[in-house]
């Protein structure tokens, strides 16, 4: 009989199970086991796992992470994602630090510590710059909505579709974001964000994710939307990031660094059996 130790955090409602890399040496499939525990009925329940891995003291990064999604895919990078699993070293007291660099399959992140008010904590990201941002038209199948649709597509750590409306209910937001999740466009399949503005320091989002369908928050959509919303001049270079779990504080920087500060809640505790 064996178990595997585990802590499942969540940012604004997205919901992230961590492990230790060490932990999982004896797995066969982290794909599999990552299907397993993120299903809401038979396992723990998440929008993905978050594997962490200390790294030696010579190198450019503190921890290593990887983000699994719950259909086994591996994410290039997660924002509510990776805050879990920083959220972890520090209620684990394995970092202690102000500031920690994260290893990722998109490249080191900066964390910088704000806060801890009991299992809550705030951290600044510093992610990166936006890659190969562009407003391009796309065609869909469905009958049910506009064959063409405009979007703003980037890469922000992970690729992602925005697509501005004037309200939720003018489209099937959920259809249209997961037939565009899987369009021939993305080969690698694409988040899907749907942004409302509201004026030039406010948005408001519903997130499609790729590999995990609706969430109520996600780290990356928030920065893509605020991205895209400055390229489309409808908002400043700050603004808050409204979704349905809650409000993510975006920066697009004059020098094109990316920055999103947020939260991340110890959910609960455990050991799984495998």
């Amino acid at each position: 009989m064996s178990f595997i130790n585990f802590c499942k955090f969540h940012g604004f409602g997205n919901d992230y199970i961590v492990f230790e890399a060490e932990d999982l040496h004896g797995l066969s499939s982290i794909e599999n086991f990552a299907r397993k525990v993120c299903h809401r009925k038979t396992g723990i329940g998440g929008d993905g796992i978050a594997v962490l891995e200390k790294l030696q003291s010579d190198t450019a990064a503190d921890y290593l992470c990887r983000i699994v999604n719950p259909d086994g895919s591996e994410a290039g990078f997660s924002g509510n994602g990776t805050r879990c699993a920083i959220a972890y070293l520090y209620y684990k007291n394995l970092f202690a630090g102000e500031n920690l660099k994260l290893k990722t399959q998109s490249g080191i992140k900066n964390y910088q510590f704000l806060e801890r008010k009991e299992n809550t904590f705030w951290f600044c990201a510093e992610i990166g710059k936006p890659k190969f941002p562009q407003v391009v038209s796309c065609d869909l199948q469905s009958a049910n909505y506009e064959k063409k649709i405009q979007i703003t597509e980037l890469n922000v750590g992970n690729p992602v579709a925005v697509v501005f409306v004037a309200n939720f209910d003018e489209m099937n937001w959920r259809a249209v974001g997961k037939e565009l999740e899987m369009h021939s466009r993305f080969p690698e399949k694409t988040n899907v964000v749907f942004v409302k503005n509201i004026d030039r320091e406010n948005i408001e989002i519903r997130i499609w994710e790729r590999g995990a369908g609706e969430t109520s928050s996600s780290g990356t959509c928030s920065i893509a939307a605020a991205v895209a919303s400055v390229l489309n001049e409808k908002t400043e270079r700050k603004i808050s990031v409204h979704a349905k779990g809650g409000t993510t504080e975006a920066v697009w920087r004059e020098d094109d660094e990316m920055l999103i500060t947020g939260r991340a809640d110890l959910a609960f505790c455990g050991e799984i059996y495998i």
